[in-house]
């Protein structure tokens, strides 16, 4: 005991007694224990299960499978390999946002806005719908008939069939051109009252050929007139 004074005891005794506390506090070794906690391993692990996530929710699609999807529309609307389809196709490379269907919706209604605005001289609405030549040729028109005094009385009744039947790309201009065919009651009347053409009380079917245009370049979503012949 010579070689063991009274600091050397006390120092064995204190580390006995720290080695018995950390027993205590942090339990003895199972086998069961977690793995220590790495947190650059969990990183790792998250980002795995992330992918994976990602890949069961949506897998990549192969760019020929999109672009066929992105047709789907204009292929229902025109037998594929068609002149018909190709234009149209070309259409809708220039302008995602082309679809038959609703072009035709929208073309309904210019159709009806067109014809009424022109029977009753509206100029500030066929400005907003025609092209310059076509506005210019109507607004031609609508002062000749106005110069004589003459009236028209115009009832629009309906479309019967409204189709696409040619579509191209100009450049950087998409046209599209649609065969209408619709039910109008109109009478032309003189500076007497007097009817001098149509029939006020007759319901005429009336077939035409609208050519619409847009600039695929402009922000403006609008189609205009831009050429018009009666389907005979």
């Amino acid at each position: 005991m010579e070689f063991f004074d009274f600091g050397t005891i006390f120092f064995l005794v204190a580390a006995i007694v720290i080695f018995v506390q950390l027993r205590n506090v942090l339990g003895r070794r199972t086998g069961n224990e977690r793995p220590p906690f790495d947190p650059y391993s969990r990183r790792v692990e998250a980002k795995d299960e992330a992918a994976q996530g990602e890949n069961v929710v949506s897998l990549p699609r192969r760019k020929g499978e999109e672009a066929e999807n992105a047709y789907a529309a204009i292929d229902a609307a025109a037998k594929p390999g068609t002149a018909l389809n190709r234009g149209m196709r070309a259409i809708r490379d220039a302008d995602p946002s082309f679809e038959p269907k609703t072009f035709v919706e929208g073309a309904r209604m210019a159709y009806e806005m067109i014809v009424m605005a022109y029977a009753d001289g509206d100029r500030r609405t066929l400005k907003n719908l025609l092209s310059r030549e076509v506005y210019d040729g109507f607004v031609a028109a609508i002062s000749e008939r106005e110069s004589r005094s003459e009236k028209v009385q115009s009832s629009f009744v309906g479309i019967d069939k409204a189709e696409i039947a040619h579509a191209e790309m100009k450049g950087t201009e998409a046209h599209v051109t649609l065969r209408v065919v619709s039910q109008l009651v109109s009478a032309t009347r003189n500076a007497a009252g007097e009817v001098i053409d149509g029939d006020p009380e007759t319901v005429a079917e009336v077939k035409d050929v609208w050519t619409f245009a847009r600039d695929t370049r402009s922000r403006d979503p609008n189609w205009k007139l831009v050429a018009t012949e009666a389907d005979d």
